[in-house]
């Protein structure tokens, strides 16, 4: 920060939220805080982009507090609105808010999928002026006459690009054309581009446009490397970083492949968890709150955990499985190196993946460190704290999934080496006899089954 930075008494903020900002140490605006709230307060639509951990949540939070302040809100009738795609970001800027709005008089509710729907609507019904959701959810709730949004005023879509895939986009124009059409609209993102112009175009009136960082700004503290692994060693690399003095978050494409991996870790002795869209909201906050806590040292994760998420001095995130859009490896990438801190960000790369890895990286403005690493090697350990796991299972069904035979070194899921294998040029024939003769026995006991 430089000596021209305003502080937020000088930004205009009521006093009530300046205690509450300094009770929480929070004493110089980031960035993109001392380019937005001017507009937000003065109540213009605002476009802003900041790279992620930069303090955007308060950025639109708290100019959306003081303009609320004062007011009081119908049952079931919210006055401001946060749209975010996630349930963990949901809960996420809800927490962050509360404080804020309570030193204001606001109720604050936070309506998500995966958790009951009836005390949601219950805590509409008894009144709250401001609301953070996810569409889905707030979709469900107006359907049912749960919520009507023609009193909102303001509204704020917070990672605006996700918010603009397909997927989001039909449901976040649904709500912005119930919210009240003289209000105020305000996008912010990590990433702003092309797909959040409809967006802009539709719901924006001459927007203030603050970007207080380049796009590749969202990687600028962060050390990026490529670890070029042979196929079978991918699980032994993956493990022994996963078994780090340390905490480290693990992205992988599916939630099969996030649920094979924990089981594995587990089963070598790694505090893992999971986390995707197929568990339960309970589920998924009670493994987030333990990961914050250091109760699980490696969380697994599919692109649920790539938006938003939070947590405090994380310094390293590996891609499991690389990332396949730019702007979906700088949201992994941001999950470290937050509010100014450094990261590593590790992705591991087969020889099929390179060229496409290669692009992803460019696109994202990354220059990444390349290395072929093997598992057990000193340069592993030097970038990411690898070592070997302890092995001893963490749950009583999870040593059946580990390596059977502890006397040879093990190198990773699925390739323990296979004794047809390893004996000469005569492993192959060996294997394909023994497939004919287990053969030619199955067909000789059907003879003899039906009396042949």
């Amino acid at each position: 920060m430089t000596s021209t930075t305003p502080s937020f008494a000088e930004l205009g903020l009521p006093p009530a939220l300046l205690r509450v900002l300094d009770d929480h140490g929070v004493t110089v605006p980031f960035p993109i805080q001392a380019a937005a709230l001017p507009d937000a307060l003065a109540g213009r639509d605002v476009l802003g982009r900041g790279r992620t951990g930069s303090g955007k949540t308060l950025a639109f939070g708290l100019g959306m507090l003081a303009r609320t302040a004062g007011r009081r809100a119908q049952p079931k009738e919210p006055l401001a609105l946060v749209l975010v795609p996630t349930r963990e970001l949901a809960q996420q800027v809800g927490e962050a808010l509360t404080p804020y709005a309570e030193a204001l008089g606001l109720r604050l509710a936070t309506v998500v999928g995966g958790v009951s729907l009836g005390r949601q609507a219950a805590a509409l019904r008894d009144g709250a002026e401001i609301v953070v959701a996810t569409p889905g959810r707030l979709h469900d709730l107006v359907e049912r006459n749960g919520c009507r949004l023609g009193r909102v005023r303001i509204a704020v879509v917070d990672e605006a690009d996700r918010m603009s895939d397909l997927g989001f986009l039909p449901q976040v124009t649904g709500v912005l054309d119930q919210v009240r059409g003289d209000g105020q609209r305000m996008l912010f993102s990590a990433t702003l581009d092309r797909d959040v112009d409809h967006l802009v175009r539709a719901y924006l009136r001459e927007p203030a446009v603050h970007s207080v960082d380049p796009s590749s700004g969202a990687v600028a503290a962060i050390d990026h490397h490529v670890f070029l692994v042979h196929g079978p060693d991918r699980y032994a690399v993956t493990t022994e970083i996963a078994a780090r003095d340390g905490r480290v978050l693990l992205f992988l494409d599916t939630k099969h492949g996030v649920d094979q991996l924990t089981r594995h870790l587990r089963a070598n002795g790694v505090a893992a968890a999971a986390l995707h869209s197929g568990k339960s909201q309970p589920q998924r906050t009670g493994t987030l709150a333990r990961f914050k806590d250091g109760g699980i040292t490696a969380l697994v994760a599919t692109n649920v955990a790539a938006r938003g998420l939070h947590i405090d001095d994380l310094d390293l995130v590996i891609n499991v499985d690389p990332a396949t859009d730019p702007k979906d490896y700088l949201h992994r990438a941001g999950r470290t190196a937050r509010a100014g801190r450094s990261g590593t960000v590790v992705t591991l790369v087969l020889s099929g993946q390179r060229r496409e890895t290669s692009q992803v990286m460019t696109d994202a403005g990354v220059t990444p460190e390349v290395t072929k690493v093997r598992s057990g090697e000193a340069v592993l350990s030097r970038i990411t704290g690898a070592r070997t796991p302890s092995g001893k299972p963490l749950d009583r069904t999870a040593a059946a999934t580990g390596p059977k035979n502890h006397n040879k070194p093990f190198r990773g899921l699925g390739s323990a080496k296979d004794d047809t294998r390893t004996a000469g040029t005569g492993g192959r024939k060996s294997r394909k006899t023994n497939e004919a003769r287990t053969l030619a026995e199955a067909r000789k006991a059907a003879r003899i089954r039906r009396g042949g």
